[in-house]
């Protein structure tokens, strides 16, 4: 099993129970297929320094999983038709870091 962050953003005229569906919906379809979630955070509506796809703002979510290749191509797949979606990014790791947040509402520094 390999370890793997997966971050989504959603568009920013979502309300809060369409982010909390899309939160579930993600972590049902990783947990169907093989995967587990470790870990979500919720970022929240943050800017963009740029617009994408004519959006300032959006909804991050951020997905701290176990997995295999079978559960990332299910989650890529799902994405990429999901019109809630701007965009997304998965990037795979040897260890996962459970302890740190960067992007708590409690910074502690």
């Amino acid at each position: 099993m390999n370890f793997y962050e997966h971050t989504v953003i959603a568009k920013q005229n979502l309300s809060q129970k369409d982010v909390d569906s899309i939160e579930k919906k993600y972590s049902d379809l990783i947990n169907n297929n093989s995967g587990k979630v470790l870990k979500i955070e919720k970022w929240g509506l943050l800017n963009f320094k740029r617009k994408i796809k004519n959006y300032t703002k959006g909804y991050f979510l951020h997905f701290k999983i176990e997995g295999e290749q079978k559960t990332l191509e299910e989650i890529k797949s799902k994405t990429k038709l999901d019109s809630n979606i701007v965009r997304f990014l998965t990037v795979k790791y040897k260890n996962i870091d459970l302890k740190t947040e960067y992007f708590s509402k409690n910074k502690t520094q």
